[in-house]
């Protein structure tokens, strides 16, 4: 099963096309853009409490049969926060100071 590839940062609602280099996902495939991951959440998800990596890009064109971003479209589906503004940021900052690989 192939990554959603959500459109958009949870957060500050940026776009996040599917080539975006600045896409970030949790392990839950949770998206945020990096500067949020950076500068909001402190490399935190919100949801979740893990880290974050980049998000891998899919390919353009079909290398391999039925592997592209044209057999197996993005999301169109825009997420946001279920939590408020101030709960995400205790939550950071409860938990920021552990590895995300310790959490």
């Amino acid at each position: 099963m192939a990554l959603q590839l959500r459109p958009n940062c949870e957060y500050c609602d940026k776009d996040l096309p599917p080539n975006s280099i600045e896409a970030r996902i949790c392990s839950y495939e949770c998206t945020f853009c990096a500067n949020c991951v950076d500068n909001r959440l402190h490399n935190v998800c919100p949801n979740c409490g893990g880290g974050f990596v980049p998000r891998p890009i899919r390919p353009a064109q079909e290398w391999r049969p039925g592997a592209s971003i044209e057999k197996q479209p993005p999301s169109d589906k825009r997420v946001h926060l279920k939590y408020s503004l101030d709960d995400i940021a205790a939550h950071s900052i409860r938990i920021k100071h552990i590895l995300p690989e310790e959490r």
